[in-house]
């Protein structure tokens, strides 16, 4: 029997699938308009579903067996072919019918187990959600199975109640038209009677039946797209009297209906999709005019729709000033100017204040003083007010510029001789000294004006050499000889042209075998940039020939020539 359960089966699902092949190209050949139509606004009237169906009964045959009643368990098909065909009042309700097949071989016991056949059709309602992509949807319905029996026993009709539902999901190219079932599960009631003999007994099945397979839509529900109406305000703000025109725009109208068109809305006059507004007396505010459209009295042939326009009070004028010149010394002048505009050329008069010094004019240009001004920038505001007492203001600034202050200039370092390698005539300006006294020949030829300090140093030791013996002995000016010596030098062995007037000797206090150089500028004060240093009397400290070191006149105990 198993062979000829497979043959039964594959005939039934090969005999649905050639059912539905039809209308699988037929969904494929259809109109484009429906297969452009929008998923969400569309749902088919016509819903025929085929696919793999399994079921797994439960419940019991209550035979007599010697008087006694013997409880026989169904067991789960897993074979099996299911056809529906759904028509839709409307997008969500309808009737359905299905029918589907389910056979299996009996079991090796037959008086144990009966033989495994659920096989029916069952008519009911069925309501759907349809989306863009998936349509949830549930089914009751009531019918017949032929349910198998127990103990080689002929199958037996019986009643049929079942409940439940599924998920389609709308293939991308189709939409509504070719759908994939993903699945469907619905919960079975079936009641069979078998007879009173022995092989007889009723049953009372709860089964759970799967299904998924393929869903072609036929028809479908794609309601006229409802009229809409916009309108626009054009002007959307003027002054008082200014004309204004709304436009309505109608659209999805149907070109076999005359379209009628009504407005209302304060100073509003017109027929027809265009009306005017007269605002001579509207106050300032915001105004809103309404129209409608009609052209049949069902739902979706008429639409309105509404515009603003505001009317504004006269604008305030607008000013902006300047002055020129913005920058003057003191006790100068400037002239200010003043650009008013009213955007409705209402008459103006102008103003003006300042911060400091003192303004007068009363049109489009005035007068700055600075007299009596400190330095700094001296606020200045512009004002103009029109007929209507509204006003406006603007800023502008005149700079007045400090007197110039020329900087107090002051005594630089040039460069510095060293006397510490010729011990035996620690005065005496060597050769090596030309370098220092070239830059300083080049300075006092730069400027005209300046003067030259040399300024002598002697170490601590030195401070305390002699001259003469005896009552005659005193001090070694050394400090003072070394800056005389190159005073003498920069002067005539140089033959720079330097004037001697130019060049200054002193002292200072540093402990070290130098002469410093400083650059003196016209007005510079010397002993304020560099203090501490003391005059040399030059009718007392002479300077010293330049001798080679063989020409020796005279031995004196503080080394000199």
């Amino acid at each position: 029997m198993c062979g000829c359960v497979s043959k039964s089966l594959s005939r039934v699902l090969a005999l649905a699938f050639v059912a539905l092949m039809p209308f699988a190209m037929a969904a494929q050949e259809s109109p484009k308009p429906s297969m452009k139509a929008a998923p969400d606004d569309s749902a088919s009237k016509w819903d025929i579903f085929g696919g793999y169906s399994y079921i797994a009964p439960h419940g019991t045959i209550v035979t007599p067996a010697g008087g006694q009643n013997l409880a026989v368990p169904y067991t789960a098909i897993t074979g099996g072919g299911i056809l529906s065909i759904a028509r839709y009042f409307n997008r969500y309700v309808g009737v359905e019918g299905v029918g589907d097949v389910h056979l299996q071989n009996e079991a090796q016991n037959p008086w144990a187990t009966p033989r495994d056949n659920m096989s029916g059709g069952s008519l009911g309602l069925i309501a759907r959600y349809p989306t863009a992509d998936i349509t949830p949807f549930v089914h009751a319905l009531v019918g017949a199975d032929l349910v198998g029996g127990p103990h080689f026993q002929e199958d037996a009709w019986g009643a049929a109640l079942t409940a439940g539902g599924g998920l389609d999901y709308h293939t991308p190219l189709f939409h509504h038209r070719l759908s994939i079932m993903l699945f469907q599960a619905d919960y079975q009631y079936v009641h069979v009677d078998f007879g009173p003999n022995f092989d007889g007994g009723r049953a009372n099945i709860n089964a759970a039946r799967l299904s998924a397979g393929i869903v072609i839509g036929l028809g479908g529900f794609v309601p006229p797209p409802p009229v809409t109406l916009a309108c626009v305000a054009s002007p959307t703000s003027i002054f008082p009297g200014d004309p204004v025109t709304v436009t309505a725009t109608a659209g999805d109208l149907n070109p076999k209906l005359t379209p009628v068109y009504t407005w209302s809305g304060d100073g509003v006059t017109g027929s027809g999709t265009t009306a005017t507004v007269a605002t001579g007396s509207e106050a300032a505010g915001t105004y809103t005019v309404k129209a409608e459209v009609k052209e049949g009295p069902k739902p979706g042939q008429t639409a309105d729709c509404s515009a603003t326009y505001t009317v504004k009070a006269y604008e305030p004028p607008t000013i902006s000033c300047s002055a020129s010149p913005s920058t003057i010394n003191p006790g100068d002048s400037s002239t200010v100017t003043s650009v008013g505009v009213s955007p409705q050329n209402r008459p103006l008069t102008y103003s003006y204040t300042a911060s400091a010094g003192s303004i007068n004019g009363s049109g489009t240009t005035a007068a700055f003083s600075s007299a009596g001004a400190p330095t700094g920038a001296a606020g200045i505001t512009c004002n103009v007010t029109d007929d209507k007492g509204q006003t406006a203001s603007a800023n502008t600034s005149v700079t007045i510029t400090a007197p110039y202050v020329k900087p107090i200039p002051h005594a630089s370092a040039l460069c510095s001789i060293s006397f510490d390698k010729d011990e035996r005539r620690p005065t005496r300006v060597d050769n090596e000294a030309k370098a220092c006294l070239d830059q300083v020949t080049q300075a006092l030829k730069s400027d005209s004006t300046a003067t030259v300090v040399v300024v002598g140093e002697s170490t601590g030791k030195e401070k305390d050499l002699k001259e003469g013996r005896g009552k005659h002995a005193r001090p070694a000016e050394i400090a003072a000889q070394r800056a005389v010596n190159t005073k003498d030098y920069l002067v005539t062995e140089e033959q720079s042209g330097i004037d001697a007037t130019r060049v200054t000797v002193k002292t200072g206090t540093t402990d070290g075998k130098t002469v410093e150089d400083y650059l003196v500028p016209a007005g510079a004060t010397f002993e304020t940039d560099v203090p501490g240093t003391t005059a040399v009397d030059e009718t007392a400290v002479k300077p010293q020939a330049r001798k080679p070191l063989g020409e020796r006149h005279a031995h004196r105990k503080s080394g000199g020539q």
